[in-house]
């Protein structure tokens, strides 16, 4: 057994965990976070995306060893007191989804372009960006739009959500 401390959506969180454990698995299973879906379990979905200090990545492809010391944000962690990060507050307005399974993913990949590309981004950057995150649903088009309005409604918000 290992034992792991780290930041998960703003608690300190401790644990003893098999070393190979998967930081998907540990969301999941350990704290109960199950926003953090599992699609493919082979890093090609994009269904498991959180941010580890800060950045997006697949859940499925980090080991929960190595976040320890770290902070995690999962999709709960996104909601501020109850109210809706705007990127998922323009999921829900711009029919972003469908059946919601690459929901949470796609939102965390596309609060990671915000933070990385700014606030006004154009169709072809936003497709070329949702590369690694699958649909089976959708034709991506509301998609593209909720992220282009989400990243929008980031750039007019208090700084704490903006900022995620």
């Amino acid at each position: 057994m290992s034992s792991v401390s780290l930041t998960v959506n703003g608690k300190a969180v401790t644990a003893e965990i098999e070393p190979r454990t998967l930081l998907v698995q540990f969301l999941r299973e350990h704290l109960r976070l199950t926003g953090t879906h599992v699609g493919c379990d082979t890093s090609q979905c994009g269904a498991c995306v959180v941010h580890l200090d800060g950045e997006a990545v697949k859940a499925c492809t980090v080991l929960a060893v190595q976040a320890d010391g770290r902070q995690v944000t999962t999709i709960e962690g996104l909601a501020a007191g109850g109210d809706l990060h705007p990127m998922q507050a323009a999921f829900r307005e711009h029919h972003g989804l469908q059946c919601g399974y690459c929901t949470p993913g796609m939102i965390m990949t596309a609060v990671d372009l915000v933070r990385r590309k700014g606030h006004a981004l154009d169709e072809t950057t936003i497709r070329h960006e949702l590369e690694g995150n699958l649909c089976r649903c959708t034709g991506y088009h509301n998609i593209v739009k909720a992220i282009a309005a989400g990243a929008t409604a980031m750039g007019q918000a208090p700084a704490r959500q903006a900022a995620e």
